[in-house]
């Protein structure tokens, strides 16, 4: 029986899917916090290129991926379709359990699919400089290749807990040419501000958020790029899902339910929006320390701490939120992307909270079946799997699981260490 569904070079996808295009109800719009109006496009083009504003708000269904950044995705894709025998065994279930490995790529995650076309449409205008945050360090990696290898400078605001937890986070991201500041810091007004009044604060991606806009809003020819929750990210994690269409197609199965890790909804939107589309449901699986689908309101929000960003429709536990400083750093957002909020509003998601201790002992059970450590942030994805697999073996009944393994922990072997 066969293990693995490795599509060829050519058959990976020419185009981004855009989910909006499908919905029979379009989402709340973004609001300019000045007025409280419906954001215009160029009311962003001051903070992200103007090609990526396009796609922010474009209805289209398909996008055209760049011939460039369809080269450098060759580095890693197509990334494998992986049927879990191992763990199925362990779990002495009926269902079916695939999982996309997302851990392939350079730099071990999922966020090189939009960090490369983030950096490309950014040196296409003329850019010289871009500035972002980072949780776990997953996303300030992926801008690190992408940004050096279109020649761009790159300041990464990092929160503080993983900046001193992660310190292989760091060099690897210094190793690229970027430059790593621990976020709150000593280089924006916010961050001085937060160190002075919070000199014990530990920081939040909020804060860092907050931070990188600052000081891509204060410098000219500097654009800011976000890892997550925004709708022309989203777009570009799609590649995901669609790849992963045409392995279940090898496999010869059609999915029954869509899992995947929840922080701002990147990894879970690129691959369950493809398969939301043919009535698939989606589960996403966040971190019990940071509820924002489970226990957030639905409202307007900013996506940052200081209140610098666009007013965003989402599910929202407060952009004030300081969640716990647990070891999935890339899942303690305050709120859930536009269109994963939108979707999850109507029906079309459902989400589930997961205790630390349980997340790290799925992903234990993983890497002793499946021989991969999975990231602290994709264990809750596979602590939900684990959840739902067991179902099926109280049920009886046969179902196909698929989901996505966003990253691995090879560079989080601190967590294990505490965990064990």
């Amino acid at each position: 029986m066969r293990k693995k569904f490795i599509l060829e070079e050519s058959d990976v996808p020419k185009m981004w899917y855009n989910i909006k295009a499908d919905l029979a109800k379009s989402p709340d719009p973004l609001l300019n916090p000045s007025n409280n109006e419906p954001l215009k496009p160029e009311e962003m083009e001051a903070l992200f290129a103007k090609e990526l504003v396009r796609q922010e708000f474009s209805n289209d269904r398909w996008h055209e991926i760049p011939d460039e950044v369809l080269e450098l995705y060759k580095m890693y894709r197509p990334t494998p379709l992986v049927r879990a025998y191992s763990l199925e065994r362990e779990l002495d279930t009926p269902a079916k359990i695939f999982f996309k490995n997302e851990s392939v790529s350079p730099v071990g995650s999922h966020k090189l699919n939009t960090a490369i076309a983030q950096a490309y449409y950014n040196k296409q205008e003329g850019i010289k400089r871009i500035t972002t945050e980072t949780g776990a360090g997953q996303w300030g990696s992926a801008m690190s290749i992408a940004c050096s290898h279109f020649g761009l400078e790159l300041d990464v605001f990092m929160v503080r807990q993983s900046y001193d937890a992660k310190p292989y986070r760091k060099i690897l991201m210094n190793s690229y040419g970027a430059s790593v500041h621990s976020s709150p810091s000593q280089i924006t007004d916010y961050g001085r501000g937060l160190c002075a009044s919070s000199p014990e604060e530990r920081g939040s991606l909020g804060i860092a958020i907050s931070e990188a806009v600052e000081m891509a809003v204060k410098n000219s020819n500097t654009r800011y790029t976000l890892g997550s929750v925004l709708d022309h990210v989203l777009l570009h994690q799609s590649i995901i899902g669609l790849e992963a269409e045409k392995q279940m197609e090898m496999a010869g199965e059609r999915p029954d339910k869509i899992i995947a890790c929840f922080g701002g909804g990147s990894n879970f939107a690129g691959i369950a929006f493809p398969f939301i589309r043919h009535n698939i449901r989606a589960i996403a699986a966040e971190p019990a320390a940071c509820p924002k689908l489970t226990k957030g309101e639905y409202r307007y929000d900013f996506g940052d701490s200081a209140g610098l960003t666009p007013l965003i429709p989402m599910f929202t536990l407060g952009h004030d939120f300081s969640p716990e400083q647990i070891h999935a750093a890339g899942l303690r957002y305050h709120g859930g992307g536009r269109l994963v909020s939108h979707l999850k509003r109507e029906g079309f998601i459902d989400s589930v909270a997961i205790e630390q201790s349980e997340a790290f002992s799925a992903g234990l059970l993983f890497a002793r079946s499946e021989g991969i450590i999975p990231a602290p942030e994709s264990n809750h994805a596979i602590a939900a799997v684990v959840r739902e697999a067991l179902k099926a073996k109280e049920s009886g009944k046969s179902e196909v699981i698929l989901f996505n393994l966003s990253g691995h922990g090879l560079l989080d072997l601190s967590a294990y260490k505490e965990y064990l």
